[in-house]
């Protein structure tokens, strides 16, 4: 069990403008990850250190969006005005989540734009819709060498994430401590009693420490 990614839904400007905006912060373009046919929505992605990156997604104009539990929690947050959506652990086996949350999971695929398809299961996207504190998990069925940290340049790193929430509840949801998938990440809990989820991530990058 690990921190496999971050997760940022695009604005009302939309995917390419928000992308344009975190570039300029942070230093690197992200990338072309292609569309969610099952989802309903598209990404573009940052490779960053340590087998981790940031995605960016957006919404489609598609039905797949307003079934699929991830392109709903996509559309309800950049109707905020975007932001942070959640983040997500990897595990090599989610059976005994399944078992243990009592839901199976979901099959994901994307074609990246040069034809390799990328799959996975995910669980737990409506336990983040209910309370966006807790993390969803995915077990990627593709070759470790397609995963999506891979073509990091080394010099993004993440540093530090503030969520909004009760490490309790967390544990209670991952059925492990929560310092497990968060061991090499500094995690400040803040606000308990506030609206939940993550409220800023704090990453090292060619500009120095950017807090996002």
């Amino acid at each position: 069990m690990r921190l496999d990614h971050i997760v940022f839904a695009a604005g009302p400007d939309g995917l390419a403008a928000t992308a344009a905006r975190l570039s300029a912060q942070l230093g690197e373009e992200f990338v072309d990850g292609g569309v969610h046919p099952r989802f309903g929505t598209r990404n573009r992605i940052l490779p960053l250190n340590d087998g981790t990156y940031l995605e960016l997604v957006e919404v489609l104009d598609h039905p797949a969006s307003d079934k699929a539990p991830f392109g709903q929690a996509v559309r309800a947050r950049s109707e905020l005005g975007g932001g942070w959506m959640g983040w997500v652990v990897a595990v090599d086996d989610i059976a005994p989540l399944e078992s243990r949350l009592g839901r199976e999971a979901v099959k994901g695929n994307r074609h990246r734009p040069d034809g390799t398809e990328l799959l996975w299961k995910q669980l737990g996207v409506k336990g983040l819709q209910s309370d966006p504190q807790l993390p969803f998990f995915i077990e990627w069925e593709s070759d470790a060498g397609l995963h999506p940290s891979n073509g990091s340049t080394g010099k993004i790193a993440l540093e530090a994430l503030e969520i909004a929430g009760d490490p309790a509840r967390v544990t209670e949801w991952l059925g492990a401590p929560v310092e497990q998938p968060l061991e090499d990440v500094k995690v400040d809990w803040v606000a308990p009693n506030g609206t939940p989820g993550i409220v800023a991530v704090a990453f090292q990058t060619p500009n120095g420490l950017v807090r996002l």
